[in-house]
């Protein structure tokens, strides 16, 4: 089993990293810190530790100084659920599943998941079942279905739901063969451009404009990442659309918000306006759907030579599921993970692993490859497109390996997640948040703007810095 220095080592030189900058990083704690068979106090450190170094190398391209960075595993897990620790003015999260999400059995003796946190997704699963969007009801429905014919026409339908699937299930699936070439990330260039000066700053990302056009974890987390490091970021988002708002306090530290309906051509203008001068371009629309709007990564290519455009999707960019939608839970669901913590816990049923792990890592893994592929632009010019997805963080997870005493560990007191812990202010009321786990010896990581309600601020970059 690797160590985490290796698999820092490995993620870097995946990266294009110099093998030198790994000396910079000190990783303390060690597993399990969460009960899981799987290594995911391993995956938090290093994915975070991988996008600090990045940032590290930034700065130094920059300013010529070098800096040390250390993440603690244990800080590393606490904020790879920061969702479950935020406080609005001490009040702790409300419920984060709607009524009928979760996990049910179908006539064959299977199990499904349904994700229903979107009034649309909860309504589509009702329409699919005729049923009331209860509980009882939605069991009742189910027991007339085989699980993989309720997977394929809940798709049809407009659903996200998936079936629980055993590991070597889903290496069978066309989708998981089609994934088996790629690497975790992809960084590839698309265009010709002339390469971007740093922009003056006293932060590694000072100066360069990031739009992020994410909702729920993964995109989101990546842009409050880059907001650490001292980018200007601003959320995207619609005003039609609907949003999680826990998550939107929790992941909007650090961010201007703004409103721009790209279903509109005005929108659509706006966020070509803000596009022409932006460094880093990150979504997690379906593929086809961005394309439509006409922000492809081509497209913003034309519109920001230079750009650097994140992609994240559930699937993977490859394969019959690539236009799939889905979250953390329900890949887990799809890909095994559930299956196999399950029977690593004498469950006879899935059993999640302890945080969102694959939004969370894939978040970092974005902000990580945009910041490489910035590097990139900086030395080499061009346009550059970096492609993460769900099942490709989870590839990477399930083949660090298992932890054989791992689902005996306990969880974490609320003892050993204070220190953590940050106030701030901000447009929700007083904030308790997880602060940002990679330390920096120069350049300390932290959010300058506050929180905000999506929409807050114009459409228009901030004139200074």
């Amino acid at each position: 089993m690797k160590s985490v220095h290796d698999i820092l080592a490995d993620l870097w030189t995946l990266g294009g990293g110099e093998p030198s900058a790994l000396d910079a990083v000190t990783l303390t704690g060690r597993e399990p810190i969460l009960p899981s068979s799987f290594r995911v106090g391993a995956a938090s450190q290093v994915t975070i530790a991988a996008a600090g170094l990045a940032a590290a190398e930034i700065w130094k391209a920059r300013s010529g100084e070098a800096q040390g960075i250390s993440v603690d595993m244990m800080h590393a897990a606490v904020e790879c659920r920061s969702e479950r620790y935020l406080r609005v003015d001490d009040k702790p999260p409300p419920p984060a599943w709607d009524a009928i999400a979760g996990v049910y059995k179908t006539g064959d003796g299977r199990f499904v998941r349904l994700h229903t946190n979107f009034p649309h997704h909860r309504d589509n699963v009702c329409k699919v079942l005729a049923c009331k969007p209860e509980r009882d009801d939605v069991q009742r429905a189910l027991m007339q279905w085989k699980a993989e014919a309720f997977e394929t026409d809940a798709y049809a339908g407009g659903c996200v739901v998936s079936m629980m699937r055993s590991h070597d299930e889903w290496l069978a699936t066309s989708q998981a063969q089609a994934l088996e070439p790629l690497p975790l990330i992809q960084i590839e260039k698309i265009g010709e451009a002339a390469p971007r000066p740093w922009p003056a700053g006293d932060r590694p990302l000072a100066g360069l404009r990031v739009l992020d056009l994410s909702r729920v974890i993964a995109g989101p987390v990546a842009g409050r990442t880059w907001a650490a490091h001292g980018a200007d970021v601003m959320l995207v988002s619609s005003p039609n659309l609907p949003s999680i708002p826990w998550l939107v306090i929790d992941t909007g530290r650090g961010k201007l918000t703004s409103f721009a309906d790209l279903k509109t051509e005005q929108g659509r203008n706006v966020l070509r306006d803000l596009l022409a001068s932006a460094d880093i371009f990150s979504q997690g629309y379906r593929p086809q759907s961005i394309a439509a709007l006409g922000f492809s990564a081509e497209d913003a290519a034309r519109i920001s030579p230079g750009i650097v455009y994140v992609s994240m999707c559930a699937y993977g960019h490859a394969g019959p599921w690539a236009g799939r939608r889905g979250f953390d839970s329900l890949v887990q669901t799809s890909t095994g993970f559930n299956h196999a913590e399950g029977k690593a816990a004498g469950i006879d049923g899935p059993k999640e692993l302890p945080m969102q792990i694959l939004d969370h890592a894939t978040g970092y893994l974005m902000a990580f490859g945009a910041m490489m592929a910035r590097l990139r632009q900086a030395r080499e010019g061009g346009s550059w497109h970096v492609k993460v997805s769900l099942a490709q963080t989870g590839r990477w997870l399930w083949n660090l390996g298992r932890l054989d005493d791992g689902l005996a560990a306990a969880d974490l007191t609320a003892d050993q997640i204070l220190p953590f812990i940050e106030q701030s202010a901000s447009g929700f009321g007083a904030l308790r948040g997880v602060r940002h786990a990679a330390v920096m010896s120069a350049t300390p990581a932290f959010w300058r703007r506050p929180a905000m309600p999506l929409g807050s601020h114009e459409t228009m970059w901030p004139s200074f810095c």
